[in-house]
């Protein structure tokens, strides 16, 4: 410290005596040097004290307690500086983190909404931020079309990859896609060992039995579908008992089964659907059916995006979570 004592004293002399450009310069290489060998900016403050005590000494007395005050101020600001650097630094981290998931969601993720003449299918799933907490896959073979509409408890890469876990599950399971409780049994057992405790995982899964005209469904402590009865012009709440993925190995899910009619609906959502405002007096669910009533007559993928728009418009509204409709209509 000592050499550095004695260069800023030069400089600073230097400069005092003729304010020149070429004095600047040599002073903001100084910086540099100051920079590379890591000196905290209240000892920086520390070196200009001492060389203007030592080139102005009949001063000296007020300067040194302004400088003294400057030095506490710089302790506090070198700390604050230090710490918004080192935060600065894991948002970076976390958005790196999170750019990575995104990515594998992209590319892992994909999954292909199925054709058939029996039903017709919307889809919209919108994210909070750059992830998506939520998930949907469809599977299909000649006899059935399966959904699964997952909602994961975490972020980041770590749910990005609980995810592909969940598709190449339910791949593996298309010979018995048509029995949602197997199905949702099978996963919880995969999820329990391979995921970490903190992270749970609640979805609703449903297939269409096209020789049946029947819709099963099972849930692992999801929110609960609607159902559009045509012939009612109705919704009813498709309730469903069953413990979130991942808790206990050996839970168990239940069947549940509905017949589907001409122009009859189910729509599948995440919580963040119908939890979008502060008020607790509302009816949030029966503002979600009384909107989707609205259009009903539409296809099911502009009734997703009416929906989310309508939404949006509202007064006091208020995205709070990822947000994920699936709109499932009987032709």
């Amino acid at each position: 410290m000592e050499d550095l004592e004695r260069e800023y004293h030069k400089i600073l002399s230097d400069y005092v005596k003729d304010q020149n450009e070429r004095n600047l310069y040599i002073g903001q290489n100084f910086v540099r040097q100051l920079i590379r060998r890591n000196v905290a900016p209240e000892d920086v403050v520390s070196l200009h004290k001492e060389a203007v005590e030592s080139i102005f000494p009949e001063e000296i007395e007020g300067l040194r307690t302004a400088y003294d005050f400057l030095i506490e101020m710089m302790v506090h600001y070198g700390m604050a500086l230090r710490e918004h650097q080192s935060l600065v630094q894991k948002q970076a981290e976390l958005q790196i983190e999170m750019n990575i998931a995104a990515n594998v969601q992209k590319t892992m993720l994909q999954t292909k909404m199925p054709n058939s003449n029996e039903i017709e299918i919307g889809m919209l799933s919108t994210p909070l931020k750059t992830v998506n907490g939520d998930y949907v896959h469809f599977i299909d073979d000649e006899n059935y079309v399966g959904v699964a509409v997952t909602d994961v408890v975490g972020k980041g890469v770590p749910a990005a990859l609980c995810m592909s876990m969940v598709k190449y599950g339910l791949e593996t399971m298309r010979e018995s896609g048509h029995i949602p409780s197997r199905v949702l049994a099978v996963l919880n057992r995969i999820v329990e060992q391979n995921v970490d405790d903190s992270m749970f995982i609640s979805m609703f899964y449903g297939c269409y039995v096209l020789e049946e005209n029947k819709f099963y469904y099972g849930s692992a402590g999801h929110e609960p579908a609607f159902l559009y009865r045509a012939k009612e012009d109705k919704f009813h709440d498709l309730e469903a008992n069953g413990m979130l993925l991942g808790i206990i190995p050996t839970a168990r899910y239940i069947d549940n089964e509905v017949v589907l009619e001409k122009d009859d609906m189910i729509v599948i959502v995440t919580d963040g659907v119908t939890e979008f405002r502060e008020d607790d007096t509302i009816d949030e669910r029966g503002v979600v059916a009384s909107l989707i009533n609205d259009v009903k007559h539409l296809a099911p993928q502009q009734i997703c995006e009416y929906l989310y728009q309508k939404l949006e418009e509202m007064h006091e509204f208020n995205l709070k979570d990822d947000f994920t409709v699936v709109v499932i209509k009987k032709n």
